[in-house]
């Protein structure tokens, strides 16, 4: 009854100017519904000794919330088999010392027309690549699993790098000194990530033709730049000007059969600028997932190649996840595995970041930059909205890696916020966790 209240207070506040301006004229206000979701977890969480001096382990207690979220979407008939929609959705931090900003329309967030041909809109929205996810990550209890941290995440700035490369450096190339965005050399990193939202985009999905529908996302080049100041200075010698112009296209193909049983998809992505001025980063993945009744099992694979400016850098994962119904419940579990990045390059500098293998970090002495991913537990449905789950999670991760979970608290040093520290572990330090979560959706 509360929600039923809620829902008709913010539908009549929003359509009270369109009453005011046209009462009694035009199509009826569209019905407005608030939603959301609080995923949070309590337990003991713990970061081994990290690779370099100085790092050691650390057990600590810790609240934290697993992309928690609320918003407001809503839907009007236009009549002849067309509908409006929009969606505006933020985050929900539900910890002071969490670091996500309350931002509006910060998560998936679009307004567009859907009929019989599909759907049409525009905003910022999951990719493609990342909807496949759905697919086969049944094996989490919670949030602490391998869609929130070494599926699709190769990436270790934790923002998608700024066109005009602030977050990048001189990488150094012979003739150019090009500036590179979020580079492979810039401390192990690699380029733009795979799985997170895209901006300033326009998306379109089919509609579903015997369980196939086909998607397809275009982030606009809004942000191409074109100068010889600021960031990129360095990249332009006597005053040339150097041109970023950072797009991306992600698609996939997705089908679903058997009586719902069964379902696969496959991806593949192209992301222009953002690794290199001038190159495309590429990536395809298969995902999927079939259900035996007495246990459902997901499989994914995926591969990602950027282009620095001497070579490719090739990046693999995969993962099994895992889950068994019980009662009211289920034992759910996953395994996964993010491979050492392949690859090597030559910059013209000396310095050790410019110069190695693909996403070495050199304060760990290491390029191992792997990590396998493992969690175990049981998730108990008390209805619909509400579940509550027990389990533990385990990142293991190589001397130069620094995997974690979206959620984390902060490592070893206690810092939370800082650029240095935040929620990243420390290279090669292993994060941990015994935990009680809980989901309610409204």
């Amino acid at each position: 009854m509360q929600k039923k209240l809620l829902t008709l207070a913010v539908a009549g506040a929003l359509a009270a100017p369109c009453i005011a301006m046209g009462q009694g004229s035009g199509p009826p206000a569209a019905a407005v519904e608030v939603y959301g979701t609080i995923n949070m977890a309590f337990g003991k969480f713990k970061y081994s000794e990290g690779t370099a001096a100085n790092t050691p382990s650390v057990s600590k207690w810790d609240v934290a919330q697993g992309a928690s979220n609320y918003g407001l979407r809503g839907r009007e008939s236009l009549g002849g088999g067309l509908t409006a929609w929009f969606q505006i959705e933020q985050n929900a931090p539900m910890e002071r010392s969490n670091d996500i900003a309350i931002t509006p329309a910060s998560r998936n967030s679009a307004v567009g027309i859907q009929g019989g041909w599909g759907n049409l809109f525009v905003g910022q929205w999951t990719t493609p690549w990342a909807d496949l996810d759905a697919l086969w990550g049944i094996g989490t209890v919670g949030f602490w699993g391998p869609v929130t941290s070494i599926i699709g995440r190769r990436e270790t700035t934790g923002t998608a790098p700024n066109p005009n490369c602030i977050n990048g450096h001189d990488s150094g190339q012979p003739g150019l000194g090009q500036v590179i965005c979020n580079a492979v050399e810039a401390g192990g990193g690699v380029g733009h990530p795979f799985w997170r939202r895209a901006s300033q985009s326009v998306s379109y999905q089919s509609p579903v033709f015997s369980g196939l529908q086909f998607k397809v996302l275009y982030q606009t080049d809004e942000s191409k730049s074109t100068t010889t100041t600021g960031v990129n200075a360095a990249a332009s010698p006597g005053g040339v000007p150097i041109t970023v112009d950072p797009s991306l296209v992600s698609t996939s193909l997705q089908w679903a059969g058997l009586g719902g049983r069964a379902r696969v998809g496959a991806a593949l992505d192209r992301h222009k600028d953002f690794t290199v001025a001038g190159k495309t980063d590429t990536g395809w993945t298969v995902k999927g997932g079939y259900n035996f009744g007495v246990v459902d099992v997901g499989l994914a694979y995926e591969h990602m190649t950027y282009k620095t400016a001497q070579s490719d850098c090739n990046a693999k994962q995969y993962g099994v996840a895992l889950a068994v119904p019980v009662g009211m419940g289920s034992i759910r579990a996953s395994y996964s595995v993010a491979k050492r990045i392949e690859g090597s390059y030559v910059g013209a500098q000396t310095t050790p970041s410019q110069n190695g293998s693909c996403g070495a970090v050199p304060a760990a002495g290491s390029d191992q930059n792997g990590a396998k991913q493992y969690n175990l537990g049981y998730e108990h449905r008390f209805s619909k909205r509400t579940n509550v789950g027990v389990g533990y999670a385990v990142i293991k991760n190589d001397p130069g890696a620094q995997f974690t979970w979206t959620g984390a608290p902060p490592v070893q040093n206690g810092i939370s916020g800082s650029a240095n520290t935040a929620t990243t572990p420390f290279v090669g330090s292993d994060p941990s966790t015994y935990f009680v979560s809980i989901t309610h959706r409204f």
